[in-house]
C-alpha cells in the first residue's frame, strides 16, 4: 500500500495493479484512488469497467490498446473476474499494454502460479489487502470519530470491536450509525455501542463457543434463540458451530506444534489480532473433544438433509450435548 501511495503521490503509475485480499474496503478504497489519481479530469471517456467471471480477454485488449482522449492515461478496472485462478489468453494479450494504458485488477482470490499474476508482479504492483491488525483496526476507528470531532476510550473501542468484527465496511456502517446516535455528544460510551450497534453473527457465534466450553447452558441456548429471532437459518448456524470448532481444533494443534500466533493466522485463517482469543477459548476443549463435535455436527447435518431430525432440533441437541456438565 506504501507503494501506491508513492504512485499517487508523484503521478508515476506503473502498467498494471493487482488489489487482492479479504478486505473489501481497503481494495475499494485503493482502486478509488488510484482512479482518481489516474484519470483526473478525464472522466468517462478514458475509462473501461469489466467485472464478473465472463470478461472476455478480447475485449479487454481492445480497450487497452485504445488511445487515451486529451489525456495521458486510460484506465481499465477489472474485478472479480476469477482471470488469476483460470487458464487464460489474456496475459499473452495484455504483454501488448502500451504505456499510455492502466489496469487495475481488483480479486479475492489468484493463484500466484498464474502467467497472469507473473505478469503483472513484473510489469505493475501486486497488493495484498487484508484486515488490519487490531492496533491498527483501532486507530481507524478512532480516526473515523475524530473527523466527527467524537472521543472514545480504549475500553470502549475494544467493545465495539467485539460486537462489529474486523470487517472495515461493516466497521463504518456501524460508526455512522452510533455518530448519528450520539448526535451532540462529545465522549462515546459501551451504553451507546450497546443501543446502536447489533453484535454480527460471527460474534454471537464466538459467546455461544465460549458458553458451550465454559458449560453454560442457558446462555448458550439464549444465543441461539436470538439467532433464529433475526431469522438466521438453523443449518448456517451449524456450518459457522462447525467451521468455529474448526479452527479451534487447527489453531490448537499449531499451538502445540509450536507455530506463534502470526503463523497460526495464516494457517488458519483469522485476523491476527484474534488468535489469542481462539486459543484460549480453545484451552476449554481438549483436541479429542473438539474433533467429536465436528464429528457430531456431520452426523446432525446428515439426520437434517435425510429428514430424521427437524434442522431446530439438530442444533439445540449439539448444544445441548456439548455443554452439558
Amino acid at each position: 500500500m506504501k507503494v501506491i501511495k508513492e504512485h499517487i503521490k508523484t503521478g508515476s503509475f506503473k502498467k498494471f495493479y493487482l488489489l487482492y485480499g479479504s478486505e473489501d474496503y481497503l481494495k475499494k478504497l485503493y482502486r478509488d484512488k488510484l482512479k482518481t489519481a489516474i484519470l483526473q479530469d478525464g472522466g468517462d471517456m478514458n475509462f473501461n469497467y469489466f467485472e464478473g467471471k465472463d470478461v472476455e480477454p478480447k475485449r479487454v485488449y481492445e480497450a487497452a490498446q485504445t488511445l487515451p482522449f486529451f489525456q495521458d492515461k486510460r484506465l481499465i478496472v477489472i474485478e472479480n473476474s476469477g482471470l488469476f485462478k483460470a487458464q487464460s489468453d489474456l496475459s499473452e494479450l495484455l504483454s501488448e499494454t502500451p504505456d499510455t494504458t492502466v489496469i487495475i485488477f481488483v480479486e479475492s482470490e489468484i493463484d500466484k502460479r498464474s502467467k497472469l499474476f507473473k505478469l503483472v508482479r513484473d510489469h505493475g504492483t501486486v497488493s495484498e489487502m487484508n484486515g488490519l491488525d487490531e492496533q491498527n483496526l483501532k486507530l481507524f476507528v478512532a480516526s473515523l470519530l475524530e473527523q466527527e470531532k467524537k472521543k472514545i476510550t480504549e475500553v470502549s473501542i475494544n467493545y465495539l470491536l467485539e460486537k462489529t468484527g474486523s470487517d472495515m465496511i461493516n466497521i463504518c456502517n456501524e460508526v455512522e450509525k452510533l455518530i448519528s446516535y450520539t448526535y451532540g455528544k462529545e465522549v462515546i460510551t459501551p451504553e451507546d455501542i450497546d443501543t446502536v450497534i447489533t453484535t454480527q453473527i460471527t460474534g454471537k457465534i464466538f459467546l455461544m463457543i465460549d458458553a458451550i466450553g465454559t458449560k453454560q447452558q442457558s446462555k448458550a441456548l439464549e444465543l441461539y434463540y436470538d439467532l433464529l429471532s433475526v431469522r438466521e437459518k438453523p443449518m448456517s448456524i451449524l456450518y459457522l458451530i462447525s467451521r468455529h470448532f474448526n479452527i479451534l481444533m487447527q489453531a490448537k494443534n499449531l499451538q502445540s506444534l509450536g507455530y506463534n500466533p502470526s503463523s497460526i493466522s495464516e494457517k488458519v485463517g483469522v485476523p491476527p489480532f484474534a488468535v489469542n482469543k481462539y486459543l484460549g477459548q480453545a484451552k476449554n476443549f481438549t483436541t479429542a473433544r473438539l474433533k467429536e463435535a465436528l464429528e457430531f455436527s456431520i452426523d446432525i447435518e446428515e439426520q437434517v438433509k435425510t429428514g430424521r431430525m427437524l434442522e431446530k432440533i439438530g442444533v439445540e441437541l449439539f448444544i445441548v450435548t456439548f455443554s452439558k456438565r
